[in-house]
């Protein structure tokens, strides 16, 4: 493997630090998720739904500061503004979240862009090399710098793909995961939304609707 990076040319580099970048930001959103995925409390959630119901505000509140989950990090900020801005709080709280979920996936829409670029600058490269030394017309003798000049170009490409379908599936993967935590946050925080206009809240405020952070 050593081998092939160095045959690949000096455009090698570049591919290796993207390469680097790119399973660095992998790794952290894996992690991030699991963290996220241990944290998950779908009852806690429907408990502090059942204390807004009865009017038990501070204690929802007080059970829900307690967890690191994020829907309850949201709706907790709700029940804090009940009665000025709920709305408006779990909106700014939620895209917060959201943000959180989408951090490092820049780095992997660029390395599925740059890295087949990469490659193709070094199959350029590679290709000019080999026909600069066809150029000199003194081709006998010089067959292995030619064919050196081609492998180049191609160990360059294959690096640059390579990268690329490491950062794609895992990039949509993770889009995914964002959409649908941004889904479940919206449900949950119009269901509070709708506990506080039963309860006679006064709501300020559009239309809960979260928007992703890119």
């Amino acid at each position: 493997m050593i081998e092939f990076f160095f045959k690949g040319g000096p455009v090698m580099w570049p591919i290796l630090i993207l390469g680097v970048v790119t399973v660095a930001a992998l790794l952290e959103k894996v992690i991030f998720l699991v963290s996220e995925q241990s944290v998950r409390n779908p009852k806690l959630i429907q408990k502090i739904f059942e204390l807004a119901e009865k009017g038990r505000y501070e204690e929802a509140i007080a059970i829900g500061e307690k967890s690191k989950y994020n829907v309850a990090q949201v709706v907790v900020e709700g029940l804090r503004h009940r009665n000025s801005m709920p709305v408006d709080a779990m909106i700014e709280a939620a895209s917060g979240q959201i943000e959180r979920y989408s951090r490092g996936l820049v780095i992997l829409d660029t390395a599925v862009t740059l890295g087949p670029l990469l490659g193709l600058l070094g199959t350029v490269t590679g290709m000019m090399h080999a026909f600069s030394i066809v150029g000199t017309g003194e081709i006998a003798g010089k067959q292995a710098a030619i064919t050196g000049g081609v492998a180049e170009s191609l160990i360059a490409v294959s690096f640059g793909l390579a990268i690329a379908i490491l950062a794609i599936i895992p990039l949509n993967f993770f889009n995914a995961r964002t959409e649908k935590v941004r889904r479940e946050l919206e449900g949950y925080c119009t269901r509070l939304e709708m506990i506080l206009k039963k309860k006679g809240a006064k709501l300020t405020g559009e239309r809960m609707e979260v928007e992703m952070a890119r």
